[in-house]
């Protein structure tokens, strides 16, 4: 008997915009994948991309990153400074042997909430098809020691 595979996903969200988006698919009672785990940033643009390393090691199997869409950001242009880190980080991951749509970036606004929610369905059909990561277990001679252990810590 094989058990269906289900990924955890970290979600980054912008305290303003996306994190709101999922509070109302919630309260609006539409039904998205519980394999997301949401942490409120206050702006996208905050997401240090040693947080998103930080979950890989963890164990999760892929990280969404949710903001304000560009242009609408509270904090002006910060959501910009999210999609190039996004880019960045893309790149990295490729080159540390992890696939690039284990990481996604999503725009939503606080009334996009079905969006978000149809989004989150949708990712983790995405992330099962590329079955889970188990990124630290393959790579722990292959990694540089003291980039992840500073990461780690």
């Amino acid at each position: 008997m094989t058990e269906k595979f289900e990924p955890v996903i970290i979600g980054f969200t912008c305290n303003w915009c996306s994190y709101r988006a999922a509070d109302m698919a919630g309260t609006a009672r539409m039904k998205y994948a519980p394999n997301i785990r949401l942490i409120r940033l206050m702006c996208s643009g905050r997401l240090d991309p040693t947080f998103v390393l930080k979950a890989f090691v963890g164990g999760a199997d892929a990280v969404m990153i949710s903001g304000c869409h560009p242009g609408d950001c509270h904090y002006v242009e910060q959501n910009y400074k999210a999609l190039r880190r996004f880019h960045l980080l893309k790149r990295v991951l490729t080159q540390m042997g992890i696939e690039p749509g284990r990481l996604k970036l999503v725009w939503a606004s606080a009334a996009e909430g079905a969006i978000f929610a149809d989004t989150v369905n949708k990712y983790v059909e995405e992330v099962r098809a590329l079955g889970p990561l188990d990124w630290p277990a393959k790579n722990k001679e292959s990694v540089s020691t003291p980039i992840m252990e500073k990461v780690a810590a």
